[in-house]
């Protein structure tokens, strides 16, 4: 769907499973169960059905490796925030640290912006997260305080911090 220098993100596909899986296994707190991660593929890809975009697979152009997820989806929004149009990464661990969340994140925002036509777009994590956090801020986006929530599926995790980025 979108090429970058370096990445392609596409729709989900069966040889994506077991990476994602072992990626929400270590990466993801609580870890996620391999029937649960292929449960959330399978989320992501009945928003493709209704929304034309969601989070997408993210592999490496050289040699098809999968890298993780990274795209956009509309989210009902929680108290302050309302619904909106997130912007997310979830990187495998050998990934991080190369840039691949940032340059497929530009994509995202060009096609958010330009394709879409959305006025903005919104990234949310929680305060002890400072790779998300400087990719939010590598990406141009800037902190809407008033906007934090706490997720009621994910209490534990205290207020996310909302960014956001409008379009030009």
């Amino acid at each position: 769907m979108i090429e970058t220098e370096r990445l392609r993100l596409r729709r989900w596909e069966a040889r994506d499973l077991a990476p994602f899986a072992a990626l929400n296994a270590d990466v993801w707190t609580p870890p996620l169960s391999a029937a649960q991660s292929d449960a959330m593929v399978d989320r992501l890809e009945a928003r493709w059905a209704a929304d034309g975009f969601a989070f997408a697979a993210a592999e490496r152009l050289a040699d098809g490796d999968f890298v993780g997820m990274v795209g956009l989806q509309r989210f009902a929004g929680v108290g302050p925030l309302g619904p909106c149009v997130e912007i997310g990464w979830r990187l495998a661990r050998e990934h991080w640290g190369r840039g691949f969340a940032t340059e497929a994140g530009r994509a995202w925002l060009e096609y958010g912006f330009g394709t879409l036509g959305l006025g903005e777009i919104v990234a949310f994590t929680e305060a002890g997260n400072a790779a998300s956090l400087a990719v939010m801020r590598r990406l141009g986006m800037r902190r809407e305080p008033a906007r934090d929530f706490v997720h009621p599926d994910a209490p534990e995790l205290g207020p996310l911090l909302v960014h956001l980025v409008a379009a030009a």
